[in-house]
């Protein structure tokens, strides 16, 4: 019934209006969305590399069903490399396939694809194919395996979800491309046909795969804000000899920005992913619509930081 709820809140022009004009729903929203404008995301950005975070930022939107949409978010990701580039910020980006046009022409999508990756390579720069759900995984990985990792190589990565009961499959395969991944539960809600329902396993699979890719992977990027896994990620770093600059911890922006300047401060590597835009309001909803327990898992986050800058 709440995903059903937050669904409809999500598509509702009306609510989306009124909230965008309410001070104390930007106000909680600007915790985790770093504003509307281009020039907002890269101020955030370098506030964050000031703290020694790298960052990676994206602009909100997905499920584009109209050419000009995909052509116009397009236009928005070499502008905004291009101010990443100008702000002395590492050109690094974060892309859904859907908002470049995948579901309306895939020529459309890789004419767009080409176009923010051809602006990435010049500026010596990385664009990571953000996963959506599973009805998309096979389409997003052999578009990026055939389509844009031939040309396009180190710049460009993709994203497992372990969630999926096919991800170790993936990740072997991945690994033998020397492919870019990064590691996330994934926060879709799917049929227990391909995925595990328990988060105990999906627990254990990310474990079992964030150990294969820090031995094998190419540069991986773990993404968690479980305290647990990173506390296990770093004694199994430190056991296995394996350095800070061979992988990297990921977080969302916003979220546990304790533990995001612990793990820096002890010296590894953390990327923070920045969203922004005007579709703040249905991507908040949609995020929490996916798996309500995000709600509990996002004021939870917000307590538990407060608490850890009191000690």
């Amino acid at each position: 019934m709440m995903r059903r709820a937050l669904l409809w809140l999500s598509e509702q022009p009306r609510i989306f209006r009124f909230v965008r004009r309410s001070r104390l729903a930007r106000r909680f929203a600007s915790r985790f969305v770093a504003g509307e404008e281009v020039a907002e995301g890269v101020v955030a950005a370098r506030t964050l590399e000031a703290r020694e975070i790298r960052v990676s930022l994206d602009l909100l939107g997905e499920s584009v069903s109209v050419p000009a949409e995909a052509e116009a978010a397009c236009d928005h990701y070499v502008e905004l490399q291009d101010a990443m580039q100008a702000a002395g910020v590492e050109v690094n980006v974060s892309v859904k396939l859907t908002q470049m046009g995948f579901d309306v022409d895939e020529e459309l999508c890789l004419a767009n694809m080409r176009r923010i990756l051809d602006r990435a390579r010049a500026h010596n720069g990385f664009v990571r194919l953000d996963m959506e759900s599973s009805e998309y995984t096979q389409r997003t990985l052999d578009f990026f395996e055939h389509r844009l990792f031939p040309e396009y190589g180190g710049h460009v990565g993709v994203v497992i979800q372990s969630a999926l009961r096919r991800s170790a499959a993936d990740v072997e395969h991945l690994i033998a491309l020397q492919a870019r991944v990064r590691l996330c539960k994934g926060a879709y809600l799917e049929p227990a046909t391909v995925a595990f329902p328990d988060k105990r396993d999906v627990d254990a699979q990310y474990l079992a795969l964030m150990k294969r890719l820090m031995t094998a992977g190419t540069f991986p990027g773990l993404a968690t804000h479980d305290e647990a896994i990173l506390q296990q990620a770093v004694r199994f770093a430190q056991a296995e000899g394996i350095p800070p600059d061979r992988f990297e911890f990921q977080m969302l922006y916003g979220v546990r920005r304790d533990l995001q300047d612990r793990l820096r401060g002890e010296g590894w590597g953390m990327r923070v992913y920045v969203p922004f835009g005007t579709q703040w309001y249905p991507y908040l909803m949609r995020r929490l619509a996916e798996r309500p327990a995000n709600i509990g898992f996002i004021l939870g986050s917000i307590l538990r930081e407060a608490v850890s800058r009191r000690r």
